[in-house]
């Protein structure tokens, strides 16, 4: 049995995307201007530093993965045009802005979950050369750790023999 609606909406479930897109978005704006006077309020304390900041991304991630999935459905492309200012053009524009703010203010946690994040870090940090790792010595007690330097620098200790002090 068909659900009953109200006369003149599409029969189209996936327009529920778009609902949702523009309601998110708003909602986000006026998120953020409301915590930017709470934090005015709060002392002037960054935004970033708001103890319910993760709130924010996690509304940003979400504006995202709709705006993700408008883009992969064609068929509502048409509907974007009539329902958003700017079309698909400004779809597309504040959607990069909302993924680049989200991506900005990622906390390591949230990149961790990303496997291609963490592939883009790895290449743009390099590798890393354990050899030089100043920390491999952790844990030694100082002796080790100096007959360890010595070496690995070719040093030979200078210490008096024990017999001929005596």
């Amino acid at each position: 049995m068909e659900q009953n609606r109200p006369a003149g909406t599409n029969n189209n479930p996936d327009l529920w995307y778009i609902d949702n897109y523009i309601l998110l978005k708003d909602y986000y704006d006026r998120t953020i201007s409301r915590i930017a006077a709470r934090c005015v309020r709060k002392g002037n304390i960054a935004i970033e530093d708001y103890p319910f900041f993760g709130y924010i991304l996690d509304v940003l991630e979400e504006i995202s993965e709709t705006g993700e999935y408008i883009l992969q459905h064609k068929e509502l492309y048409p509907y974007v045009e009539r329902k958003i200012a700017g079309g698909m053009n400004g779809l597309k524009r504040t959607l990069t802005e909302y993924q680049n703010e989200l991506k900005s203010n990622s906390t390591p946690d949230m990149i961790k979950e990303d496997a291609r994040e963490v592939e883009k870090m790895k290449k743009a940090l390099g590798e890393v050369d354990k050899s030089v790792d100043p920390t491999v010595g952790a844990g030694m007690g100082m002796e080790q750790l100096m007959e360890k330097l010595m070496q690995e620098n070719d040093i030979k200790p200078n210490f008096p023999d024990e017999e001929g002090q005596k």
